[in-house]
């Protein structure tokens, strides 16, 4: 019987998992919000956006940063 490693014994991560924890490129982030990718980079210099972080030269998006950016603006409460 062959050994396994820890990694192995987690349960498998989906697709949808992996894509997103890696870091999101402006224009995922604007498909994912429904906006130009020109809206993005207008939110990053007026600060308004999500968090937004250099690699090298690009601009890259945390997924979790995102998601709480944009949960901080529902105008709506959806709670009974």
């Amino acid at each position: 019987m062959p050994k396994t490693s820890p990694r192995s014994t987690n349960a498998p991560a989906t697709a949808a998992t992996a894509q997103r924890s890696r870091l999101a490129t402006p224009a995922e982030v604007a498909v994912y919000l429904g906006v130009p990718v020109k809206t993005l980079y207008q939110w990053k210099y007026r600060g308004t956006g999500p968090n937004v972080h250099k690699v090298g030269r690009h601009l890259r998006y945390r997924w979790q940063e995102v998601d709480a950016w944009l949960d901080a603006r529902t105008s709506y409460d959806l709670t009974a």
